[in-house]
């Protein structure tokens, strides 16, 4: 076993995240990684409304009785949603953990924390970490420029800025981008974070409720097959490369603007490829960690097969460098 303050402070097993990911976090996958002892997230917004959220914390809870959390992304949007009613449902449902990403979470930290719920806040850079971190929330998850969704616009890679947020950060703090197997987890814990975020490898899992042309999709591309989308917008987003993307990478570079992609973006587009495995009818998040997946294994599986070869691999190949 392997434990790091990051299983102190919420209870959990193994020093292993599944992340929110927007229609990928759901009941089914992230029960399995509670009942793994990993750490799952729910993803709220994947909820069409807060009333749905709760009736999803419920199912979740029929099938685990260990801790999981919710997701909440909080993003620019000319109409955004409810944000407020969402934070309600999981304060009053007692989930024991939030993941929060995009916008400062301030505004609602005061609700959390009234409720004890632990905050853990994603962030693209330091000077974001340090800033969460004055704000008071529980703990870190420093999102490499590897990552599937949005890295943020400095472009710095996890080998760089894992130990430079890990040189300012005293709350625990998890490493995100890039991960998927215990290579990863030991790399992680050596550069100075205390357990690793996981959300493209989850995807290919058998529990994961995606089209299994997503899933092989995922295990045949290589660390190649991305696009960083919305770059000229100062947006960017990392999905997996397909005709769409490479359209909308063409069409942007070209000079044009948001409103000429915006059909082709939309999201219950990416939403039909999860569902129906059409993997040209629009965009999909996935990371660059695609080109180190070579199966699809239950959940139980992945978490029980990296924590093992993490622990040989420390007390193995490293421990045998030692003179």
């Amino acid at each position: 076993m392997l434990r790091t303050r990051f299983c102190e402070v919420f209870g959990v097993e193994h020093p292993i995240v599944q992340g929110g990911m927007q229609w990928v976090g759901r009941a089914e996958l992230v029960s399995a990684v509670a009942n793994a002892g990993a750490l799952g997230f729910l993803t709220a917004l994947t909820q069409p409304t807060p009333e749905d959220l709760a009736k999803e914390i419920a199912r979740c809870r029929e099938l685990t009785d260990r801790p999981f959390g919710v997701n909440l992304t909080i993003l620019p949007s000319i109409n955004p949603p409810p944000y407020a009613e969402y934070r309600d449902v999981i304060v009053e449902s007692g989930v024991p953990v939030v993941e929060t990403a995009g916008f400062n979470p301030a505004e609602h930290l005061p609700a959390f924390q009234g409720a004890g719920v632990k905050v853990l806040h994603k962030c693209t850079s330091v000077r974001h970490a340090v800033k969460a971190q004055e704000l008071g929330v529980d703990c870190i998850s420093i999102d490499g420029f590897e990552c599937a969704g949005h890295p943020g616009e400095d472009d710095i890679p996890g080998l760089v800025l894992i130990p430079a947020a890990a040189d300012r950060i005293t709350i625990p703090m998890i490493a995100s981008g890039g991960f998927g197997d215990a290579r990863g987890l030991v790399a992680a814990l050596a550069l100075g974070a205390d357990g690793i975020n996981m959300g493209t490898r989850f995807v290919a899992t058998r529990e994961s409720q995606v089209h299994d042309n997503v899933k092989q999709r995922m295990v045949e591309a290589t660390e190649r097959d991305t696009d960083l989308i919305f770059r000229p917008l100062r947006n960017t987003a990392r999905v997996a490369r397909n005709a769409v993307s490479q359209e909308v990478v063409k069409i942007l570079d070209a000079g044009g603007t948001f409103e000429d992609v915006r059909d082709l973006v939309a999201g219950v587009r990416g939403r039909t490829v999860l569902e129906t495995g059409d993997l040209d009818l629009g965009i999909w998040t996935a990371g660059m960690v695609q080109g180190i997946i070579r199966d699809i294994p239950t959940v139980a599986e992945l978490v029980t097969r990296i924590v093992t070869e993490a622990r040989e691999l420390i007390s193995g190949r490293l421990a045998g460098v030692l003179n």
